[in-house]
């Protein structure tokens, strides 16, 4: 049976019920493709209405393309034999040939008009962008073109994302292996309905002094030249602290202590913005009370991390990593931007690579950084990391004695190799949902202005991910995620004086903005930057330092009509 629909400027995309569409525009030139849900486009201006179907396959998003006049042919699309290999020659990205290359610098370039909605770009998670109605689980629904089988993997991951585990020995043999120290019991206790985390204050059901989605991070400089080669080879982003490791563990199973308990006092200060406005800034001061393990060590470095959103991230992942360096090592940018990637080990392929994941970067994909939070936040072996003792430390030897959850019939580690594989499917595949107003004149106004305020240099919005991406769901789409991905120095304001990596003590990631505007319907608690201290965006703004202080103050410098579409925009997303 042929499904067909007709797309604007005289395409017409047809399908099998097998895997295969076959797409025929104008010219009578053919196309195929494979993999996708399967979408129906019609055209109204530059906007095409995308119409999700039930079963079968995509036209997807470099069907998309096609339709804007961009996509090439069968030939591009199913590389085969020698003559390809020699068409995509000399290209800075392997997946694609020259003139395909040359298609996606076109396509990705940035906005010049700002009239109306440039093409595709309210889906802005391509074809695997989410058009459910929004509420508050806007943030927790698969990828839309995901087929059959790939969703019933990722609802069984999403269940095992929700699950909260005990400590061993447990009746349930399947869920326990907690600890013994630990932060949290479960993935999403961390990420609320699969976005920001909360500060302990405004966190339902908990005490104020107690942290779950806000964590401390702890590592100590080198000392020794066999310390400062391991940081070198790139083994290890930072050196745990003696006594209380990598990070500072608030709960723990019966019979031991935690770690301490986090606090937090507030120092606050007074903005002055052009127009007459005033914004409060508050600054966050983190100490460490009740040690049950002895001192810090002196020198010990301490960083808060606030639980970031989880939509995207195989999309991000299979961003070409030409495409993130194309951006890196500026040279004479006129507000001083530089970028630079942080280079990280990839514990599967055993290589250095480009990071991507966390504040800092310092992970080089869903999976290892899936496996961090296992192993750190709830002392959780992997098949990645194995030690069933989770941050336990040398010197907390009652920490090491105590029983672990791996069982033999179910896999060697707490978290078996099937289970894992699942929450790593829940992670890669959690969808952005549409943009919303893209038309809206104030939204069009905010976009001119976050162009013109040179936002884009660092919070770069266009992607088109590799053609050969692992998971065929991710490939060859084009994505708003609005970021580099790369470190930039984000000023002394921001710093937290700690190391990750190639990342300094001033150097923070460049965080996606896809979605950012949906946060406080997902979780009217969230709140924004590294450590949760701003409340709104304009506050998260004029935090900016360093790299991006001259963005920062084309901000404070604007009216605030002008700040106030800025916003819009931003909400948009």
């Amino acid at each position: 049976m042929i499904r067909s629909a007709r797309l604007g400027r005289g395409v017409v995309c047809a399908a099998k019920s097998a895997p295969e569409w076959r797409a025929e525009g104008l010219g009578g030139r053919r196309y195929t493709y494979a993999g996708g849900m399967p979408h129906r486009l019609s055209m109204a201006g530059e906007a095409f209405d995308v119409v999700r179907k039930i079963a079968g396959r995509v036209c997807g998003v470099a069907m998309l393309l096609l339709c804007g006049g961009f996509a090439a042919g069968a030939a591009d699309a199913q590389p085969a034999g020698k003559a390809d290999e020699q068409a995509r020659f000399g290209t800075p990205r392997s997946d694609l040939g020259r003139e395909d290359f040359a298609r996606v610098q076109s396509v990705t370039r940035p906005a010049t008009s700002f009239s109306q909605p440039e093409p595709f770009e309210r889906m802005q998670a391509g074809a695997a962008t989410t058009t459910k109605i929004v509420n508050a689980d806007v943030f927790s629904h698969p990828s839309a073109n995901l087929d059959f089988a790939a969703r019933e993997r990722f609802f069984v991951g999403n269940g095992l994302f929700r699950k909260e585990w005990v400590p061993a020995p447990s009746s349930t043999l399947a869920s326990d292996g907690l600890g013994p120290l630990f932060n949290a019991r479960s993935c999403q206790s961390c990420h609320v309905k699969d976005g920001r985390g909360t500060l302990p204050a405004g966190f339902p059901g908990m005490q104020h002094d107690e942290s779950v989605a806000l964590l401390l991070r702890l590592s100590v400089p080198p000392r020794t030249e066999a310390d400062r080669q391991l940081l070198q080879s790139r083994r290890v982003n930072s050196l745990p602290e003696p006594t209380y490791g990598g990070q500072l563990q608030n709960f723990a199973m019966a019979g031991l202590p935690a770690e301490g308990r986090l606090s937090i006092t507030w120092q606050q200060s007074v903005v002055h913005l052009a127009g007459g406005e005033t914004v409060a800034l508050r600054r966050p001061v983190f100490s460490i009370e009740d040690l049950a393990y002895g001192p810090l060590r002196g020198d010990v470095m301490l960083s808060p991390r606030l639980a970031p959103p989880m939509i995207g991230l195989g999309l991000l992942e299979a961003i070409d990593a030409g495409d993130i360096l194309a951006h890196a090592h500026r040279k004479g940018d006129p507000d001083g931007v530089v970028g630079r990637p942080n280079y990280v080990f990839d514990i599967a392929s055993g290589e250095v690579v480009v990071g991507r994941f966390g504040w800092k970067a310092g992970q080089p994909s869903v999976m290892q950084q899936s496996a961090d939070a296992f192993f750190n936040d709830m002392g959780l072996s992997t098949p990645l990391l194995a030690r069933h003792s989770g941050d336990c430390m040398p010197a907390q030897q009652n920490c090491l004695d105590m029983p672990d959850g791996a069982q033999p019939r179910l896999g060697e580690h707490e978290v078996p190799a099937d289970l894992f594989a699942f929450v790593d499917d829940y992670a890669r595949n959690l969808a952005v949902p549409q943009r919303r107003d893209v038309g809206d004149v104030h939204v069009l106004a905010g976009k001119a202005l976050f162009h013109q305020a040179r936002c884009i240099v660092c919070h770069v919005p266009k992607y088109v991910t590799r053609r050969d991406a692992p998971h065929p769901e991710h490939a060859f789409q084009l994505i708003w995620p609005y970021t580099d991905l790369l470190l930039h120095d984000m000023g002394e304001g921001l710093a937290d004086g700690r190391p990750e990596g190639a990342a300094g003590g001033r150097d923070w990631r460049t965080p996606p903005l896809w979605g950012i505007g949906y946060t406080a319907t997902v979780n009217a608690d969230a709140t924004y930057l590294h450590d949760g201290r701003a409340r709104t965006l304009l506050e998260a703004i004029l935090w900016h330092g360093g790299e991006a202080q001259a963005a920062r103050d084309r901000v404070a410098n604007m009216s605030p009509a002008e700040r106030a579409d800025l916003i819009r925009f931003l909400e948009s997303l």
